[in-house]
């Protein structure tokens, strides 16, 4: 009975968290949230930077600087010089941002999981079957950025960025219980695809990966320095960006606006590091995978 209880208990809080963060209009909330967290005003920058530290875990003893003009200057701060360590080594991978890992593990043909026993396809999340047929029997990770977080992403590997395609669509809110109530969830939010090469130095083989910023409720803006567009839902523009930016590891690309989801895509030939787990968290810079070849 006690157990009953318990699972009870935790049913109706998890009922009550999906409610309270998807059964909601989440396009307007999210538009709202993107101009009421820039308003420059000391009462409100006070107050809500504190609602957000009472309900987050929020540490920005590691940001640049102290004072925040706004709720967004303190989304979206910087790091102090040398807060983050690059892993050496010329074939790691590095995780682009700080997260919790997520599903992740060997790419299935096309077939990948957004949460266990909720499978979605690359066809659906990728803009076309060319790029999910190249990138079948690879390898995938999926990194959440939750709201407290650093939010600026980094490059993974000294690589060549030649193309965005963004994709519109919802602001499904993407934590684990969300992740584990609708399917293809991913596949519906906005997103984009960053494609990016990067050239192994022993054997000079090119190898592409792609990285898949995810929108959420709250956020749909993201930031890339190489591009002169802020994606968003207002974002009417073309579709695909071309783009021509050489970046090293760890030199920063961009940010979210609040906290969302990565995911990394590589095509055979990179491997997961021996110590991943669905859970843990990491940092930005921290091994992720190692490329052979």
């Amino acid at each position: 009975m006690k157990f009953r209880a318990i699972l009870s208990k935790f049913l109706l809080q998890e009922d009550l968290n999906f409610l309270l963060t998807n059964r909601i209009p989440r396009r307007f909330l999210t538009r709202f949230m993107g101009w009421f967290s820039k308003l420059d005003n000391c009462v409100i920058r006070y107050l809500s930077i504190s609602t957000w530290k009472f309900f987050s875990a929020v540490d920005l003893s590691d940001a640049a600087k102290t004072h925040f003009d706004s709720l967004h200057d303190a989304f979206i701060r910087s790091l102090k010089p040398g807060a983050r360590t690059i892993a050496l080594g010329p074939n790691i991978l590095v995780s682009p941002c700080d997260g919790i890992i997520g599903a992740h593990g060997l790419i299935e043909n096309t077939e990948v999981f957004q949460a266990k026993g909720f499978p979605y396809s690359l066809r659906d999340l990728l803009p076309n079957d060319s790029l999910s047929k190249e990138f079948a029997s690879g390898s995938y990770v999926t990194i959440r950025i939750t709201a407290g977080m650093y939010h600026r992403f980094h490059a993974p590997l000294d690589c060549h960025i030649t193309k965005v395609t963004y994709i519109s669509g919802d602001t499904w809110n993407v934590n684990p219980i969300a992740l584990k109530r609708v399917e293809q969830l991913f596949c519906k939010n906005e997103r984009a695809v960053i494609e990016s090469s990067f050239i192994a130095p022993e054997s000079q083989k090119q190898h592409r990966f792609l990285m898949v910023p995810v929108a959420a409720v709250l956020v749909a803006s993201i930031r890339l320095h190489f591009i002169d567009v802020l994606l968003n839902l207002r974002y009417k523009g073309a579709n695909v960006l071309n783009c021509d930016a050489n970046y090293q590891k760890g030199e920063e690309l961009g940010w979210f606006e609040h906290g969302s989801t990565i995911i990394l895509i590589c095509p055979p030939g990179f491997h997961l590091v021996d110590n991943i787990t669905e859970g843990q968290p990491i940092r930005m810079g921290e091994p992720l995978m190692s490329v052979s070849g």
